[in-house]
Order: structure tokens, then sequence, then C-alpha cells
């Protein structure tokens, strides 16, 4: 779906408490999650805007997506399971 919203506390409902937590307390989860809900914003902007970008460079931008996804999913659980 264009333009959705993938933000952490929007995919991650479960995990509020941790996302809040590591926000404060762990300064590298903070960096990257702020990293993270830029390149949302930045897709769903130009996903609404027929992505004015080519293809390749849409999929880039969602590849680096996925993979901070990725960090920060795994460090949630890490926390989650301490």
């Amino acid at each position: 779906m264009l333009g959705e919203d993938h933000s952490l506390t929007n995919d991650f409902p479960d995990h509020l408490n941790a996302i809040a937590t590591l926000n404060t307390d762990d300064s590298e989860f903070a960096e990257k999650a702020t990293q993270y809900d830029k390149l949302d914003k930045e897709i769903r902007v130009l996903e609404l805007k027929d992505a004015p970008i080519s293809d390749e460079q849409m999929h880039q931008l969602k590849h680096v997506r996925s993979e901070l996804k990725d960090w920060l999913y795994q460090r949630l659980l890490q926390v989650e399971q301490h």
C-alpha cells in the first residue's frame, strides 16, 4: 500500500515501552530509530508523489529501511528478554 506508515510505534505496538526506554537509555538505538523514522517519512512522501525517483532508487531506500527495522527489532527483543 502506498504511503503506509511503517513507524516503529505503528509496526510494533506491543513494544511501546521498550521503544520508549531504548530511545531514552540507548543512544545507538535512538540514533537508528531517528534514521529509520526519517527514512520512512521520506519513502511515504515519495510514494504519495508517484515516486519521482527511479525504481532502483526507491528499492534502495526501502532496503535500507528494512535493514534498520531489522536491527531495531532485534534490539527490542534483546532488551525484552532481559
